[in-house]
């Protein structure tokens, strides 16, 4: 999988998505995805296989566990596991679900 083909699929969930942040104000639920490091597989001094970690970030207004559930979905239907975590936003009054996913050779 490719990140543009990422950005395809979390589009298909029907909210906004952008990577990093959007350029213009966007109404929750929305999705920004970002690359976080690399971890790839290193052999022989070469880095044998390309693992890209991003995090996938969903914002909602209040706890949706609909929205969160989308793209649980997505992300299974893609083969990607994730880890997820939760914050809340003070500043932002929003609720942030981060998925961490890889993608090999991506």
């Amino acid at each position: 999988m490719t990140q543009s083909e990422l950005y395809q699929a979390l589009k298909s969930i029907g909210y906004p998505v952008a990577y990093g942040a959007f350029t213009s104000p966007v109404t929750p639920p929305f999705i920004t995805y970002q690359f976080a490091y690399s971890n790839d597989l290193i052999a022989d001094n070469v880095n044998y296989v390309v693992i890209d970690d991003f995090q996938v970030e969903l914002y909602t207004v209040k706890k949706d566990l609909t929205a969160e559930q989308k793209v649980q979905d997505k992300l299974k239907e893609l083969g990607l596991p994730y880890r997820k975590f939760e914050a809340y936003l003070d500043s932002e009054k929003l609720f942030q679900i981060v998925y961490e996913i890889q993608i090999l050779g991506g």
